[in-house]
């Protein structure tokens, strides 16, 4: 089988590692989250989670690649990739879900067809 990548597409946002963003925000582009946040995540396109990151809230995104640690939710319409390190704490809903070797998930997962996440 070969290794696929999830489209990453344009990144509009980044939140730096020493950045702590509490609420909830909204971006029409893709987001890389480095830093800390807390609140709900709506990233139009893909959202990506650096290893240091911490989001205590939900991500709402087209796909998403966490590296990271999440507490709560995330609903993506298309694929979430939970890379070596991850660990997230809470449900997933997407239509096609990657876990690779070392990762930590507690929680369920949803698959969905028709990509309503």
């Amino acid at each position: 089988m070969g290794k696929e990548k999830t489209p990453v597409g344009k990144l509009d946002t980044i939140i730096g590692e020493e950045t702590v963003l509490k609420g909830d925000c909204r971006v029409n582009g893709g987001m890389r989250l480095d830093g800390q946040a807390e609140g709900k995540i709506d990233v139009a396109d893909t959202f990506l989670t650096g290893p240091r990151s911490f989001l205590k809230g939900e991500a709402h995104c087209r796909n998403a690649v966490i590296a990271g640690r999440i507490e709560g939710n995330i609903f993506a319409t298309e694929t979430v990739e939970l890379h070596t390190g991850a660990q997230v704490f809470g449900n997933i809903t997407c239509r096609g879900l990657v876990i690779q070797p070392g990762c930590f998930f507690e929680g369920g997962c949803s698959m969905v067809r028709d990509g309503t996440g």
